[in-house]
């Protein structure tokens, strides 16, 4: 439904996004997911006609919006600080939209109704934003964007000031509500777990460029990039050259490995990155190659699992997930399975 076509934006000479394109579907939340200062925000306004791009277009269902003013693209959007009125009740707040559009009493009653039990704020309708809690504030600025049935729904950073508790059962019922609404909907955020709950698609903007885009498993389960991995949380990388091709062979600096490496064409003496998955450690291996050495340094408590830290003899640090944990000070000779080494990017 929406179409972004190479949109570039620059402020004093800087640019901020560089030659942007990417689609939402109908019913689809696409995430915009990168460290601060990637260019979301920005994105976001120039989509909600807030901002104009420097180049590029925007499309919704086939026509181009790009010049139209944004109060008639029918997109509805929510800020991290959500903007209420602090003078207004919570109804007030969520009628005010509706008022401005000059729509019939009967009307703004049923929608505000109907956008309040969405978000299970009905019984607080008579109260002021300022007696509310954070939380109930969002849910507020939520239903308000909700109530004027927005084509296009817009959310930046709408949980960032929230508690993880907080945040964690507030991302639960958005998701739902999004769901429900079969809205196409924007979602921005830089927190990766965030975006895994509420994304059908994620785009990695880094320096105002698209680094990678999928569902939330693929990004994951293969990033194209060292910095894709680390900022996804994923930090064992391990640089090397390529010995031979069949079977594929990797000298490092720990070792021999023999990594798997779908999808990317190499050739002897290549130089690669290659990650280390977290869960790819098989203590009672045996054999030659894909082996780390080293002594644990700390060992965390993770719910399903332990967190390992070990520090090899030549110096690096690989964190490992094991069921079983080994003592801290303990010198470990582990095995790797291949499928848990991967190549991120051929230099």
């Amino acid at each position: 439904m929406l179409e972004v076509q190479h949109i570039s934006k620059s402020y004093e000479g800087h640019p901020v996004l560089q030659d942007v394109t990417f689609t939402v579907a109908r019913g689809e939340t696409v995430c915009l997911l990168g460290p601060s200062g990637g260019g979301k925000s920005t994105l976001l306004r120039i989509i909600a006609g807030l901002e104009m791009p420097d180049s590029g277009r925007i499309l919704w269902q086939g026509e181009e919006i790009t010049p139209v003013p944004p109060h008639r693209r029918g997109f509805g959007l929510m800020f991290q600080d959500y903007a209420l009125f602090p003078h207004m009740t919570v109804w007030e707040n969520v009628a005010f939209g509706l008022r401005m559009q000059g729509l019939p009493r009967e009307e703004i009653q049923q929608r505000v109704t109907e956008a309040l039990q969405r978000v299970n704020m009905l019984e607080f309708a008579s109260r002021r934003v300022t007696d509310l809690s954070g939380g109930e504030q969002q849910r507020v600025a939520l239903a308000r964007t909700l109530a004027p049935r927005p084509a296009l729904l817009m959310l930046d950073e709408p949980l960032g000031s929230l508690d993880r508790t907080l945040r964690e059962q507030l991302l639960e019922d958005l998701r739902h509500i999004l769901r429900e609404e079969d809205t196409p909907a924007i979602y921005v955020t830089h927190d990766q777990e965030e975006a895994f709950a509420i994304a059908d698609r994620i785009i990695l903007l880094r320096k105002g460029r698209i680094e990678q885009e999928g569902t939330p498993e693929a990004v994951y389960a293969r990033p194209r990039s060292p910095w894709v991995a680390r900022f996804l949380g994923l930090n064992n990388l391990l640089s090397g050259r390529v010995l031979s091709l069949s079977p594929l062979r990797v000298q490092t600096e720990e070792g021999l490995f023999t990594p798997l490496c779908e999808g990317i064409t190499l050739q002897v003496g290549d130089s690669i990155t290659l990650l280390l998955r977290p869960r790819a450690v098989e203590p009672e291996s045996k054999g030659h190659e894909n082996r780390i050495r080293g002594q644990i340094v700390d060992v965390v408590f993770a719910g399903d699992a332990y967190r390992v830290e070990v520090k090899t003899f030549r110096g690096n640090t690989f964190t490992f997930r094991v069921d079983t944990p080994p003592r801290v000070g303990e010198n470990v000779d582990w095995g790797l399975r291949p499928q848990g080494i991967q190549c991120v990017e051929k230099e």
